[in-house]
C-alpha cells in the first residue's frame, strides 16, 4: 500500500523520524509524541499541507513522498464512532490524548483516520517508534512539485 508525504525541503525527504509532530504536536499527537503524517493519496497530502500556509507563504516548490507500506504492515483502521466528540475543530486535547495513546501502546504501524479537510479521505498517522518500522515502511518514490500559481493565490 502507498501512502503519500509533503515535505517543503528537500533534504526533508529522507527523514521519516516524525520530528516535526515531535517538536509541535498536531491534530492527532501532543508535543513530545513522535507520529509522521501521511495521506492516503497525493492531493490530501498537498491539500492538508495547503491549510497551513496563508496566501503570502506558499512556497514554490513542495517535494512529494511516496511512501510504501509493507503488505504485513499491522494498521489499526478507526470506525467513525470512535471518533472524539467534535474533532473536527482544531485543538482538540481529545484527539492528541488518543494519538498519543496510540503511538505509546505500539501495537500498529499506523492508524487510518479521517481526514478534517476532506472527511471522505483518509490520512495514516505513521509511528515511527514501532519495531521494524525501517523494513516496514520504504521511500517509493520522491516527486519535486512546482505549484500552480493559483494556489498561491497569486
Amino acid at each position: 500500500m502507498d501512502v503519500f508525504r509533503i515535505v517543503q525541503q528537500e533534504i526533508r525527504t529522507r527523514d521519516l523520524s516524525g520530528t516535526g509532530a515531535f517538536k509541535v504536536g498536531g491534530r492527532w499527537n501532543s508535543r513530545g509524541v513522535y507520529m509522521l503524517y501521511t495521506s492516503g493519496n497525493s492531493s490530501l497530502a498537498l491539500l492538508e499541507n495547503l491549510v497551513h500556509f496563508d496566501r503570502f507563504s506558499v512556497p514554490d516548490k513542495l517535494f512529494l513522498m511516496t511512501l510504501e507500506l509493507s503488505d504485513k504492515a499491522p494498521l489499526l483502521l478507526i470506525k467513525d464512532t470512535d471518533y472524539p466528540d467534535h474533532w473536527l475543530q482544531t485543538d482538540q486535547t481529545a484527539n492528541r490524548r488518543l494519538g498519543d495513546g496510540w503511538m505509546h501502546a505500539n501495537r500498529h504501524l499506523g492508524i487510518r483516520v479521517r481526514s478534517a479537510v476532506n472527511p471522505t479521505d483518509y490520512n495514516y498517522l505513521l509511528n515511527p517508534l514501532f519495531a521494524g518500522f525501517a523494513e516496514l515502511v520504504t521511500i517509493k518514490k520522491v516527486t519535486a512539485l512546482d505549484l500552480d500559481n493559483r494556489l498561491k493565490g497569486a
